[in-house]
């Protein structure tokens, strides 16, 4: 009996990890992909007048750029926000 709870838990532990992989391995939804492109383009990479011989580093560059634009503002959140205090009617 010990040795099938061992090996219970042994079973659950190899199959955690790539319980966790599975789930974050999602395929990228259209809206996604699109302001993914609109990030990139912000952060200076133009589709249409990119050369071929360079476009590896091109847009490497621009992930880059736009990497350190959504670090830096704390990543992007869609949504809506409101700023500012609430004013009293009387």
């Amino acid at each position: 009996m010990k040795s099938l709870i061992q090996a219970v838990i042994v079973a659950a532990t190899l199959a955690a990890p790539a319980a966790v992989f599975a789930q974050s391995n999602q395929p990228l939804t259209r809206a996604q992909v699109r302001e993914q492109l609109i990030q990139v383009e912000k952060a200076g990479y133009n589709p249409a007048t990119s050369n071929p011989t360079e476009y590896p580093a091109n847009i490497q560059a621009a992930e880059a750029r736009a990497a350190v634009q959504n670090s830096a503002l704390g990543g992007i959140v869609s949504g809506s926000s409101q700023q500012g205090r609430a004013v009293a009617t009387q």
